[in-house]
């Protein structure tokens, strides 16, 4: 484990308490009595995490409706997306985790990483406030994602989601396809065996299946 004052995130803590609970992993809590774990944090990250995600899509994208900025801030801020941004920070390094966390590779583990990413937004959103929350957020997240689209795959995290609860059969239907020929807008669906679970649109096919899977993924979590 690296020195957690180490984490090189732009920002200073000036409780470092906050920056340990943040990284600390209940598993390590429960084997060192007294030490907070970060679930709270997580909560409250999460939440952080979610606004400035829907602001940051109303100011940047004025022509994305309603449905489709739920669609694209389910895309930059789901588990794939928020363990990737977790790893260009390194953050795997300065986990706290039990023994069985450790052995079993938990600082490598997407839910792990992503759980602390939003307890590291929380923790900073407490002791810096909402401002200072905000610019990491959108430096260490949004632009990452917005810029990046190929660090995660919405399509994926759904298959794997639901292999989880046995074998699946998804497929991908286009309900419809309008506008000019160098201006094309695409209606996906995404069925799983064949009950529709999701809808997207997208400039090109592959990006409406990206935001059906995504919508899938949304309406699964809630």
């Amino acid at each position: 484990m690296s020195n957690p004052g180490e984490l090189n995130i732009g920002f200073v803590f000036q409780n470092q308490s906050l920056l340990k609970t943040a990284l600390c992993h209940s598993s390590y809590s429960n084997e060192n009595r007294g030490q907070a774990h970060n679930e709270r944090l997580e909560f409250l990250g999460d939440a952080v995490l979610e606004l400035c995600a829907s602001e940051y899509l109303y100011r940047y994208y004025p022509r994305m409706s309603e449905g489709e900025m739920s669609r694209h801030r389910a895309q930059m801020v789901c588990e794939t997306a928020l363990a990737a941004c977790a790893r260009r920070l390194n953050l795997g390094d300065a986990l706290y985790l039990g023994k069985g966390e450790e052995k079993s590779g938990g600082r490598n583990r997407d839910s792990l990483l992503a759980d602390a990413m939003e307890a590291l937004i929380g923790a900073i959103f407490l002791d810096g406030g909402l401002d200072r929350a905000r610019h990491f957020v959108q430096n260490n997240v949004l632009n990452i994602m917005d810029h990046n689209p190929l660090t995660f795959d919405a399509k994926t995290e759904l298959q794997e989601l639901l292999q989880q609860q046995g074998s699946v059969s998804l497929r991908y239907r286009i309900l419809e396809e309008s506008g000019p020929v160098h201006e094309k807008s695409f209606r996906v669906e995404v069925l799983l065996e064949e009950n529709p679970i999701g809808a997207g649109t997208g400039s090109s096919k592959k990006q409406a299946e990206q935001a059906a899977a995504a919508d899938a993924l949304m309406k699964l979590r809630k």
